[in-house]
């Protein structure tokens, strides 16, 4: 990274080639690759999706993994599409889990989803930091190895013409790290290839969940793989293997680490689903506010696609009154293939303003990390202080970092 940005002209120059227009381009700040768990196959099949659909900014947002950043860099040069490179985290938040609030993890309360948005690259921490990243790493994989013993010794006990290994699933599933969804696509695909007609189909799955039908089609192959990990890997199924709590790392701990990586501390917004649900601590805005700047938090993130538009637009006017950065992506971090385009409620677009919100955060996360990699003091600080006060500066910077890369196309 450091190459590559430091090859763009300085930020004065940049500001007078590159001025602020009425154009917003498409810009995707948080997509999942192969490196954790996604629906693409590859992430060259992700910049050529972005290409076809004029996508500028692609933000990799891999858990606890910065191992795909290389590949991304290598087609960002290549498509001339602008890379944030971003990571995420799952952690605690103690205080919240004693009260039985939910934050945005609708299942557990006080869980935490937490990005860190344009991290150094190569990767630049202190070595307590490494150890802390490759300590997560190691909990997450000894989980996913019971689970896949668990999930063998279930096969064996249906009699599943098949079998399943951590180490095969590893090396033709995933890129490192293995995930539960790597596991369930190993068992969808390995039943799919042992059970052709729908009444075997019907007969194992059954066997499988313990007496219950499978209730996906087997044509929709992203809810059947969905189905599986939800009955036996999820909490009460015959494969589940419960987190270790040290995989679940305090808040404060993983805003260290990311802010020792030279990145954003930046909280994953879930607000509401399909049935207007919200959890506790997404429902009290001033509150929500209050805790995330007691942390030092001025940057959130929305995958508009599952939120309602009007609830969408309340919220994202909301914190820019309180001039949070804010930006949005599409995750696919789970089986089903859909555009890379960032949609409200599934399918419609964005208007014309919350797209140009989503821009104007990621212009400021391309601002920090064009500053970063210059070795200046960037929109976070050092001392993980936000540069709120000075935040039309960055999205202007921003802009015309990503509108000078973006031009060698």
């Amino acid at each position: 990274m450091k190459d590559f940005l430091n090859q763009l002209p300085n930020p004065d120059k940049l500001l007078e080639s590159h001025r602020t227009n009425s154009d917003v381009p498409e810009v995707n700040g948080h997509l999942h690759t192969p490196f954790s768990f996604c629906a693409f196959e590859n992430i060259e099949q992700i910049f050529t999706m972005a290409a076809e659909e004029k996508v500028d900014v692609l933000g990799i947002n891999d858990f606890f993994t910065v191992d795909g950043y290389g590949e991304f860099e290598k087609n960002a040069l290549q498509s001339k599409i602008f890379p944030l490179f971003n990571i995420e985290f799952m952690g605690l938040m103690k205080d919240l889990q004693e009260q039985d609030i939910r934050v945005n993890d609708p299942s557990n309360p006080g869980r935490v989803y937490f990005s860190g948005k344009a991290l150094k690259h190569p990767l630049s921490v202190s070595k307590k930091n490494q150890e802390f990243l490759t300590n997560l790493q190691k909990n997450s994989q000894e989980q996913v190895r019971l689970m896949c013993e668990k999930t063998d010794a279930l096969l064996k006990k249906i009699h599943a013409p098949f079998s399943i290994s951590f180490n095969k699933v590893r090396d033709k599933y995933a890129e490192n790290l293995v995930r539960e969804r790597h596991i369930a696509r190993a068992i969808r695909e390995a039943s799919y290839d042992h059970f052709v007609s729908v009444s075997e189909r019907l007969d194992f799955f059954e066997r499988l969940f313990g007496g219950k039908q499978i209730s996906a089609s087997f044509n929709d192959i992203a809810e059947v793989e969905n189905e599986i990990r939800s009955v036996i890997l999820k909490k009460g199924g015959a494969a589940f293997v419960p987190e270790d709590s040290d995989a679940f790392p305090d808040l404060q701990r993983i805003i260290d680490f990311i802010v020792d990586a030279g990145g954003i501390p930046c909280y994953p917004v879930l607000l509401d689903d399909k049935n207007g649900n919200i959890t506790a601590f997404e429902e009290d805005w001033e509150r929500m506010d209050g805790i995330l700047q007691g942390f030092g938090v001025s940057c959130l993130e929305l995958i508009p696609q599952r939120n309602s538009l009007e609830k969408l637009e309340e919220f994202v006017n909301y914190f820019l009154k309180k001039n949070y950065v804010i930006s949005f992506g599409t995750e696919h971090n789970a089986p089903a293939i859909f555009p890379i385009t960032v949609k409200v409620e599934r399918d419609r677009d964005l208007t014309q303003e919350l797209k140009q919100v989503s821009y104007q955060g990621v212009s400021v996360i391309a601002a920090h990390q064009y500053l970063v990699a210059r070795g200046e003091e960037a929109y976070v600080k050092r001392n993980g202080k936000s540069d709120s006060e000075h935040i039309d500066f960055y999205q202007d910077l921003g802009h015309a970092v990503i509108s000078e890369f973006t031009s060698k196309r």
